[in-house]
């Protein structure tokens, strides 16, 4: 199957030789250029893809404004002139970050770590979608060489292992997975899940006890991170008072 990308970036030349690109690549099928992040948007109504290629420095919206605002997120490539936000982009997780002008070794590298990531077909991407406004959401997660359904109801706390996480569900099952804990964060509905630490988020309803510097779920006692706690302790008096 064939990996579905879409070229955002408001210079043409730029996207011309994206382009140029991606033609030459026969793993690669071009859906569509777009100038900017509006335009994108109309796009991804209409067909989900597979792969972004990314400009940030765009008019109306920007690119890493774009991005956060997406959901689902594709994978996605960064395609800039500005090194300064090579680490902004790491927390976001974008697979790669090119700095133009882009020569057509790089790009391949780039489209060798979408390969080695699993791509995800477009119907796992819309199932995941519909999934998240029914009674039963659940997402696709990567364990080993297969795409996992999990529901959202099961998990009880995700813990991050650098660039994989693991997933702990209520029956005890355990998912380790290729994937950053800040891609899952925006993935799932905050009224549910709470990030408590940089290495942690807790299904709130899974709680069993708590205090200042802590969560319990079960018998696992889950710390709570200092830049975390204001918000934390907020969500958690709410719940109370529910």
């Amino acid at each position: 199957m064939p990996i579905k990308c879409l070229i955002v970036d408001d210079e043409p030349l730029a996207i011309e030789i994206l382009q140029s690109y991606v033609d030459r690549v026969e793993t690669l099928e071009l859906v569509g250029t777009c100038s900017n992040a509006v335009q994108a948007f109309e796009v991804l109504k209409k067909e989900p893809v597979d792969l972004l290629f990314l400009d940030i420095q765009m008019p109306k919206l920007t690119g890493i404004e774009f991005l956060k605002a997406l959901n689902p997120i594709p994978q996605v490539i960064f395609t800039t002139a500005y090194r300064e936000y090579a680490v902004e982009s790491y927390e976001l997780s974008v697979l790669d970050y090119l700095l133009k002008p882009i020569a057509f070794d790089r790009f391949l590298m780039a489209i060798n770590k979408v390969v080695e990531n699993g791509n995800t077909s477009v119907e796992v991407v819309r199932e995941e979608a519909e999934s998240m406004q029914s009674d039963d959401p659940f997402l696709f997660l990567k364990v080993d060489r297969k795409m996992v359904k999990v529901y959202l109801k099961d998990i009880t706390y995700i813990e991050s292992l650098k660039d994989y996480v693991r997933v702990k569900t209520e029956a005890g099952k355990e998912l380790i997975s290729l994937q950053k804990i800040s891609y899952l964060e925006k993935k799932l509905p905050a009224d549910c899940f709470q990030r408590v630490h940089k290495s942690y988020i807790i299904s709130v309803k899974k709680i069993s006890a708590y205090s200042n510097t802590s969560i319990e779920i079960g018998e696992t006692e889950i710390p709570i991170g200092r830049s975390y706690k204001s918000e934390v302790m907020k969500v958690l008096s709410g719940q109370n008072a529910g």
